[in-house]
């Protein structure tokens, strides 16, 4: 078969196997359907302003009544951050999310988020800080002299805990229906980039005409590259995570955008990852991280020629924009780049009411970029 990743560097034989097994709008891998869409798009929740504030978790149950609710969605997509930058990282709320995720009746695609695994290390989050006396890391530590975060806040292995909880069956969606999808775990070249192989995380499928593709792209942290603990220098574990993410981020960016150029019948490119790469608070130099992601974007939807939309969250706050264009604000942040046929979602998260994005796609429009649509899609916030 010669399906449009069957030509890339993936696992072509596997693939193409696993294509050809497939049929119907709810397989990885149908770009023919023109069925009408519509996701609920969520993230930065649940949320607490402190270790032991659990509000929003416990409002969490009747927030997902609220999407189960609604008749017109079919899927669910959280854009990362399961807690806030002032709550420990414990086995157990990872546990909890998961626990709560399980009521959602439709299939919900996760990609991680910094809160849950980059951030660990840092003292707010109940991991550490360097000692420049003793030379040592002071662990934060609870009232028997154990550490309160899981692995006390080793980002490694946090997402390595979150593979574990979160993506235990690469190749399926959590929630209720489970749909499949293509995970990078299961489609990478391993003779030229066996370690791609880790990152189960990433996913992509084609529905509705659209590809969709996540990558693990944590906010707040500028890729990461916040040195863990605060120690004089970065060490060679956390520059080879950065290293290997990127990369496989990238690869995997590179085959989605392969799907949608080798295939006419396909009308854009939705993006899913945590960060938002034009942060301005953060300031440009912590966006320097970023960059690399942005050129990648930016040039693969310049080629592409179609509407290519990026769903984020990690400002918390919603926007609707086009920072690849040269007119837009906050262009500056990463300049140089002026391509009209982007666009990006910030969803609202963190604050109280819980709120959620009702996106919509169907293949069969084209609306030009405003506000609150571009191309084949459409999108409406919507509070419990």
């Amino acid at each position: 078969m010669n399906h449009p990743l069957a030509r890339t560097t993936l696992l072509a034989t596997a693939l193409c196997a696993a294509v050809s097994a497939h049929a119907g709008n709810g397989s990885p891998d149908n770009p023919n359907s023109a069925n009408v869409l519509t996701l609920a798009v969520y993230g930065d929740a649940p949320y607490g302003t402190t270790p032991t504030d659990t509000s929003e978790f416990q409002a969490t149950p009747a927030f997902i009544d609220s999407i189960n609710s609604d008749p017109h969605v079919d899927l669910v997509v959280h854009v990362g951050d399961i807690h806030s930058g002032k709550q420990y990282c414990t086995e157990g709320y990872d546990r909890g999310v998961f626990g709560l995720w399980t009521a959602f009746k439709d299939p919900l695609v996760y990609t991680p988020g910094d809160n849950e695994w980059s951030d660990c290390h840092k003292k707010g989050e109940g991991g550490g800080v360097w000692n420049a006396g003793t030379q040592k890391i002071d662990y934060v530590l609870d009232g028997a002299g154990n550490p309160v975060d899981y692995a006390s806040g080793n980002p490694v292995a946090n997402l390595d805990l979150i593979r574990n909880v979160f993506f235990a069956n690469p190749g399926y969606t959590l929630g209720g229906r489970k749909k499949e999808v293509f995970s990078q775990a299961q489609y990478f070249d391993a003779t030229n980039h066996p370690t791609d192989g880790k990152y189960v995380e990433n996913v992509l499928w084609v529905q509705s005409k659209v590809v969709f593709v996540t990558i693990n792209l944590p906010g707040g942290s500028n890729n990461d590259q916040d040195i863990w603990y605060g120690t004089p220098s970065i060490t060679a574990t956390q520059t080879a995570e950065i290293t290997g993410r990127t990369g496989a981020d990238l690869r995997w960016l590179d085959q989605a955008f392969a799907m949608a150029q080798n295939d006419p019948d396909i009308q854009g490119v939705v993006i899913v990852a945590q960060a938002d790469m034009w942060d301005p608070e953060k300031g440009a130099a912590h966006q320097a991280g970023y960059e690399p992601f942005v050129q990648n974007i930016a040039q693969h939807t310049s080629a592409l020629g179609k509407p290519v939309l990026m769903l984020n969250g990690d400002s918390h706050v919603y926007r609707s924009d086009n920072p690849l264009s040269a007119a837009d604000p906050l262009n500056y942040m990463h300049p140089g780049y002026d391509v009209p046929n982007f666009h990006r979602v910030i969803v609202h998260g963190s604050t109280f009411p819980l709120e959620w994005l009702r996106f919509t796609v169907d293949p069969r429009t084209n609306e030009p970029q405003g506000s609150e649509s571009f191309g084949p899609f459409r999108w409406e916030r919507v509070t419990q």
